[in-house]
């Protein structure tokens, strides 16, 4: 007997195949083609015992989420739940950024999800799991096949979920010993669904900068009993094996849908062939049903995005995001002033989050701002030394390295995740990295005011809350610094600005640079 498992991971809310930079585009993602390329294949192969899984962070990412989460109505709410309950998933587990409009925004989309959630490393104080069942049974012909939900413990640092009240993370590995045995006993086969990635490849080498916030490697080599594992979290498109288990993630977006394949004996249920794949959905129409379902919401979303708040003097737009990272740009110096304005601050830090991004354009609207800003970040002001910001500045340097006597962006950032949200720069400070200098030692001028920053100078720094609570590798910022905190995302942050003035100067201070000493001796 042939089952197929057919999973989504990380589609944080694409249901459209647009990335909304601009409007009626035609991508090769979202949940709409997914959903097509699923039914294709359920059609072209029905003998199979085929089972539906979303693997989390679906609640957040797009415009299309921010909007149903911050700013739609009921109706156009319950048509984004009603779209991913039309792909027909009948399991799935939490992912971290499902936290990121608040426990009640989770709590209110579970119960009008159609999927059984699954997750046993969510706990609360007795360590019992909290949000969901840890695993769950299902009987396919005859077979029992066992699903263990896990979620990445870095949920604790990804979001400010430490304020949520009897909500305890404990590790991927804690909870598989816990359950795997007792699951062994009830099914035929196991199966992991993980909401992260892979910290080493198959040789067993290093290949997260994040430790701790990926397992799959470590759980597939200390945990036996396991048939096949799901992963998500890393964005990594992945079919392949590791310990001779399969394993898979299909990317982001749902770009593709992820397959494994178990054949099991009739004579003893006993496996008895595995197989991973990954399904490129860029083919397929999206699906009809879908589409027809967030006829509305995709309406209403389109006239919030395309508002128009500010008009510009001036230029707020780039071309390369990577000279938008090296040379500062009116649109970065934008967001550092409202950043101080709003906190109160000396200084501020902010990054380049995606390389979709292009800047504000003439007029400056929602559509602008989500695109450029796609996290529900808030804001906060921290007091830190002149020792902490040097340090800060040594962890951004990192993102760049010298290649063939050229700055070029470090592979540690691509890959296996793209990072680039851990580049911040810097506005209030002026300052020099040169790159062709030892990793901590590449700050070769920090100035505010014209004067050397002194080790324990005092100052103030409008940071968003990830950061603030040393995301990213930032150990210098932690959450005692903070001194005051908004409760407002940044894009509505951007949005009340701009409200307030209807004509924004783009100016460039060009406060920092970065160099090599190639650079220098030109």
């Amino acid at each position: 007997m042939k089952i197929t498992l057919l999973a989504t991971s990380d589609t944080h809310g694409f249901i459209e195949p647009t990335n909304y930079v601009d409007s009626g585009l035609d991508k090769p993602f979202g949940i709409e083609k997914a959903c097509t390329t699923i039914k294709n294949y359920q059609k072209a192969h029905p003998d199979e015992h085929i089972i539906l899984l979303d693997n989390g962070d679906f609640l957040e990412g797009s415009p299309m989420a921010y909007y149903v989460a911050k700013r739609a109505d009921k109706q156009d709410q319950e048509a984004f739940f009603s779209a991913y309950n039309e792909v027909g998933y009948q399991l799935g587990t939490i992912g971290n950024h499902e936290f990121d409009y608040g426990l009640d925004y989770l709590n209110y989309m579970m119960k009008h999800s159609d999927r059984h959630f699954v997750c046993a490393n969510i706990v609360d104080n007795n360590n019992e799991p909290l949000l969901a069942d840890p695993y769950t049974i299902m009987d396919v012909a005859g077979v029992k096949i066992g699903f263990l939900g896990l979620t990445t413990t870095s949920t604790k640092k990804w979001k400010n979920v430490n304020d949520l009240n009897d909500f305890n993370l404990i590790s991927e590995l804690d909870a598989c010993k816990r359950y795997i045995p007792e699951m062994r006993k009830k099914a035929d086969v196991v199966v992991v669904v993980y909401h992260g990635g892979f910290e080493r490849d198959h040789t067993g080498n290093w290949n997260d900068i994040n430790p701790g916030e990926n397992r799959g490697y470590d759980i597939l080599k200390n945990i036996p009993g396991i048939d096949a594992l799901i992963s998500g979290h890393q964005h990594r498109k992945i079919a392949s094996r590791l310990f001779n288990v399969p394993i898979v993630q299909p990317g982001s977006r749902g770009q593709y849908v992820a397959k494994i394949s178990i054949e099991t004996s009739n004579k003893d249920k006993s496996i008895a062939r595995t197989d991973a794949e990954l399904l490129n959905v860029k083919d397929s129409e999206p699906d009809q049903n879908i589409k027809e379902t967030v006829t509305d919401l995709s309406m209403h979303l389109e006239a919030w995005l395309d508002k128009p708040l500010s008009r510009i003097k001036g230029s707020l737009t780039f071309d390369d995001p990577f000279k938008a990272r090296i040379h500062e740009s009116a649109f970065i110096e934008l967001i550092q002033k409202i950043q101080m304005d709003k906190m109160g601050t000396d200084l501020s830090a902010t990054a380049l989050y995606n390389n979709e991004a292009h800047g504000f354009e003439d007029p400056i609207t929602m559509r602008n701002i989500i695109t450029n800003y796609v996290y529900p970040n808030t804001l906060v002001a921290s007091k830190i030394t002149g020792a902490d910001l040097r340090g800060a500045l040594e962890v951004t340097a990192q993102y760049f390295t010298v290649r063939h006597d050229d700055v070029v962006v470090n592979e540690k950032f691509v890959f296996p995740k793209e990072r680039f949200y851990n580049y911040d720069m810097y506005e209030g400070i002026d300052y020099t990295l040169n790159i062709s200098k030892p990793v901590g030692h590449r700050v070769t001028r920090l100035k505010y005011h014209g004067k050397d920053v002194q080790d324990d100078q005092v100052l103030t720094i409008a940071l968003n809350r990830y950061r603030a609570s040393g995301g990213g590798h930032y150990p210098m910022y932690t959450s005692d610094k903070i001194v005051k905190s908004s409760d407002m995302t940044i894009s509505h942050v951007i949005m009340e600005y701009l409200q307030k003035h209807p004509v924004v100067e783009a100016t460039v201070n060009n406060n920092f640079e970065i160099i090599s000493d190639s650079e220098k001796s030109n």
